[in-house]
């Protein structure tokens, strides 16, 4: 199975919904669109749902982790919302929840930061 990947922009806030699978194959498609996004558009903050997400592996944690780098640089705020028990798992391990913030759906994760 590929990654599918949707991104929207809802004032300065860049939606990411990722669906299928996050891996190695996937991981630079993902971190170039992007970044392309984030560098040619307004954008403040990220919300990334992963509702739709089976699985990720650490090179989807290492596109997450740079993406979340560059939105801080711009003194933005990631969040991470809709995420299944075995990637909030993979999170967990990780140490991302510590600095990346998790909201139960895209809504809450909008209306956190201010976009109705």
């Amino acid at each position: 199975m590929s990654l599918n990947i949707n991104m929207e922009i809802r004032n300065d806030v860049l939606c990411i919904r990722l669906g299928g699978e996050l891996d190695h194959h996937a991981a630079d498609e993902l971190r170039q669109r992007a970044t392309s996004v984030l560098e040619e558009q307004n954008v403040r903050h990220i919300v990334l749902n992963l509702e739709h997400l089976t699985f990720m592996d650490s090179s989807g944690l290492g596109v997450i982790l740079g993406r979340y780098k560059h939105i801080k640089q711009l003194h933005g705020e990631m969040i991470v919302c809709a995420v299944s028990p075995p990637i909030k798992r993979l999170f967990d391990m990780s140490g991302l929840f510590k600095i990346v913030r998790l909201e139960e759906s895209e809504e809450f994760a909008l209306e956190r930061l201010g976009v109705a």
